[in-house]
């Protein structure tokens, strides 16, 4: 069974004990790190997965598309396995980062699947943006064969990813969560335990709705404005040092819209899963969310219209071809 890794402190001159302190010093340094499988190399999971190594990690990387493993794994210190059983059959903890829970699911069966090769004692963490109830239903299955399971969804972006700054909003038995912490400490600044499984998805999903509804509020607002005839510039400065500020007007708007450079980091297919997601919870708990689902819509309206590849900012055209109007120039 998966142990925790905190290498404990080396004694002081204090120590009433040093001898004894440091016999445990050198029993905790003298354990093998634990093998970590990643398995899901996109724009996120890629420079997730590349922290793992330099934090002590043994790595073990697969991907549907090998080229991908195979960069990772020359990027740094890396094996890539030709399965998902391949990669957990020697893993400690197997993380998973994909598009959806449907497709970590599907990862599980089959003598080629997780299932195939994750041992007793060890833990699955989903890092996918997913849905509660898959989660709920992977680790019930998982349970069954004595392995542990987190859904682990994460923001931040490619930037945080790359930068080790993410946010780990975790569903699953605190123990579990903690066993995890310094491996989930490799890529995330912040692991805030959410609540049972389920719950970190469901976070998440809110937390992605309310970005949806910031760039579309945030789009109408300045469309208008530019359509009557205000520097969108001095808006948004003046939006940005007022009450009406957020993430969006103060980073993707003057990073995206109004430079026109519009970087694809995170797909509007994406965003519109989540926000499905988001407006299924508040149906299902009988919640009113008229906000939540008029986002769904708008944003499925502009995932059909932009198509698959269209970075999530992008909406903001939609909005702009609507009103006949550009912001920014």
């Amino acid at each position: 069974m998966m142990e925790s890794w905190p290498v404990a402190p080396l004694p002081s001159i204090r120590n009433p004990e040093p001898d004894l302190a440091f016999a445990a010093a050198l029993d905790q340094l003298a354990r093998p790190m634990p093998t970590i499988a990643f398995l899901g190399l996109g724009a996120i999971g890629a420079p997730m997965a590349q922290h793992l190594p330099a934090h002590g990690f043994d790595l073990v990387v697969w991907n549907r598309t090998r080229e991908r493993a195979d960069r990772v794994a020359k990027s740094v210190r890396a094996r890539v396995a030709r399965t998902p059983a391949e990669a957990a059959r020697a893993a400690d903890v197997a993380i998973t980062c994909l598009p959806t829970s449907r497709e970590v699911e599907g990862l599980l069966d089959g003598e080629d699947g997780l299932l195939a090769g994750l041992r007793r004692g060890s833990v699955l963490v989903d890092c996918t943006s997913g849905d509660p109830g898959t989660s709920r239903r992977i680790a019930a299955r998982l349970r069954e064969n004595g392995i542990s399971f987190v859904d682990a969804p994460v923001s931040g972006g490619k930037r945080g990813a790359e930068e080790g700054t993410l946010t780990v909003m975790c569903g699953g038995e605190p123990a579990v969560i903690e066993r995890v912490r310094p491996v989930l400490a490799a890529f995330g600044k912040n692991i805030i335990h959410c609540g049972d499984v389920g719950a970190g998805d469901m976070v998440k999903a809110v937390n992605q709705a309310l970005l949806a509804i910031h760039i579309w509020a945030t789009g109408e607002g300045l469309a208008t404005l530019a359509k009557a005839g205000v520097d969108t510039h001095v808006a948004l400065d003046v939006i940005n040092a007022s009450s009406g500020r957020s993430n969006t007007s103060m980073n993707l708007f003057p990073e995206r819209v109004l430079s026109r450079a519009f970087p694809r980091t995170f797909r509007l297919a994406l965003l519109d899963k989540d926000l499905r997601i988001a407006a299924d919870m508040a149906r299902d708990g009988g919640v009113p969310a008229p906000l939540t689902q008029l986002a769904s819509e708008l944003f499925r309206a502009a995932r059909a219209e932009l198509g698959e590849e269209a970075d999530h900012v992008e909406a903001v055209r939609v909005i702009e071809r609507t009103a006949g109007v550009e912001i920014g120039t």
